[in-house]
């Protein structure tokens, strides 16, 4: 089960900030379906050998909004190797079949539980999406 324990907690206070659940109207997944031992970041081989299966993922969700949390996630999907701060907080594009999905690059919630201080520039991100949700009529959950 992807983001479990603290970050886990953490995750679910921040999507519920903006109306998500995971139950209910979040889905999530991972780069990779495992844990790459000694919870190193996937190789670029790993990520590669799985991004197929992740592409399918996304497809199959069929997101309205997607959000990657952390730099893996954005150099993985995204392929971009500009670090996270850089990234975040600015609206890129991912396809999903045939159309375009607004796609927010932001903070890792165990990367925001060592550096609390950086709460507010997700807090920030978060506040886009919400808007971005707004926008295409996306309701919330209850």
């Amino acid at each position: 089960k992807p983001f479990v324990g603290r970050a886990g907690q953490l995750l679910d206070k921040m999507l519920a900030s903006i109306g998500l659940d995971r139950q209910k109207n979040a889905y999530i997944t991972n780069v990779i379906n495992w844990r790459p031992p000694d919870n190193r970041d996937p190789s670029p081989e790993e990520a590669a050998a799985c991004l197929p299966f992740l592409r399918r993922h996304i497809e199959l969700a069929q997101p309205k909004v997607i959000i990657l949390l952390g730099a893996v996630a954005a150099r993985h999907v995204v392929g971009v190797s500009d670090g996270i701060m850089k990234l975040r907080g600015r609206w890129m594009e991912y396809r999903v079949g045939d159309r375009m999905v607004p796609l927010m690059p932001t903070l890792h919630p165990a990367y925001l539980l060592r550096q609390p201080a950086h709460k507010k520039l997700a807090w920030r991100d978060l506040q886009a999406v919400r808007a971005r949700m707004a926008e295409l009529n996306l309701p919330e959950s209850d």
